[in-house]
């Protein structure tokens, strides 16, 4: 292949699944070293930046919002305009082949959707979705090179461990919570784990990010001890609650972005798993372990792939504090 020197990589979402697409552009920046990478995402994830030095520069595309067709033209504009050798793209929309098509970069790396994508794609790829994330995304580039980085990888001055600690982070992501995708335990279940975590030895430490004000709140009202410390608001950044988490001997979490920063730094951690399916979003490795209920739902995980709400009953969430502490300390 010839030399390239600019690369545009899309990938919509929340800062999770930007951190799922890292594997791919770290793979691309050992295959093509003196690149640069130019990634366009939505402005709520936009502090993935400040986790990796993989990425040279952004377009911030608001998606989200009424005029989301008017930002696509702009992404457009701008994939024109900016001079790029390749362009690598995730999501499994059959338009999205079009639209690259419509860049005129040369090399189209993207999703196989069928007919079209065949002949306006230069790589169009399977869209393998029951296998994990990080590597579903990479399956785009598994035709541009061998590397194959099977986990994310994030830039940050970690911490000392501390000792005997144990990192909570019970919140979920906002845009969740307003489409009623309930993802994690009751703040009264959190707060029995900590007494209980606190009740074994445990250095018990609380964290949450500007989203979690409520759940955090609610927790202080539930916890009975004392002895553990609450770090709600010492975080500032992605970037703080990383090295935070570096520090951690253990990471207690719900699905969502933090689980993913833990990931990509090898913290031991255990995380609440619900409707959705832990196969997709965690790798097989003994460092990360989910905490499921017992419930037999002939459904789960149902969120995505069956819902894209969660149900009223929410059996797969009745899980125990002390499950959650037997779980961590044995």
């Amino acid at each position: 292949m010839k030399e390239i020197h600019n690369i545009l990589a899309i990938n919509f979402g929340g800062i999770g699944d930007e951190i799922f697409f890292l594997p791919t552009l770290i793979s691309l920046k050992k295959e093509f070293p003196n690149s640069k990478i130019t990634l366009a995402l939505e402005p709520r994830s936009k502090g993935i930046c400040s986790l990796t030095s993989v990425i040279d520069n952004t377009i911030l595309i608001d998606i989200k919002q009424k005029n989301k067709y008017l930002e696509m033209l702009k992404l457009l504009f701008f994939a024109r305009v900016g001079k790029y050798d390749m362009v690598v793209s995730s999501g499994g929309n059959k338009l999205i082949s079009i639209l690259l098509f419509l860049t005129g970069i040369k090399i189209r790396c993207g999703y196989d959707t069928g007919d079209l994508s065949k002949k306006l794609l230069t790589h169009p790829m399977p869209l393998n979705k029951n296998q994990y994330a990080c590597d579903m995304y990479h399956d785009l580039i598994r035709g541009i090179t061998q590397h194959n980085t099977k986990l994310p990888q994030i830039n940050i001055e970690r911490k000392e461990t501390v000792p005997n600690s144990v990192l909570i982070h019970p919140g979920v992501s906002k845009i969740s919570v307003q489409k009623n995708c309930i993802k994690t335990i009751t703040p009264q279940i959190w707060a029995k784990t900590i007494d209980l975590l606190v009740s074994k030895g445990k250095r018990v430490q609380l964290v949450g990010g500007p989203d979690d004000k409520e759940c955090i709140d609610d927790i202080l009202n539930c916890v009975e001890t004392k002895d553990f410390e609450n770090l709600y608001g010492t975080t500032h950044s992605l970037k703080d609650l990383a090295e935070l988490i570096s520090g951690a001997e253990i990471f207690l979490c719900s699905d969502s972005a933090p689980l993913h920063i833990a990931v990509s730094l090898g913290v031991k951690t255990f995380v609440i798993f619900g409707p959705t399916d832990d196969n997709t979003l965690i790798p097989k490795t003994d460092k990360v372990t989910p905490i499921k209920a017992n419930d037999n739902c002939e459904l789960k995980p149902c969120l995505w792939a069956r819902r894209q709400t969660t149900c009223e009953k929410l059996d797969c969430l009745k899980i125990t504090a002390e499950q959650i502490v037997d779980t961590i300390i044995h």
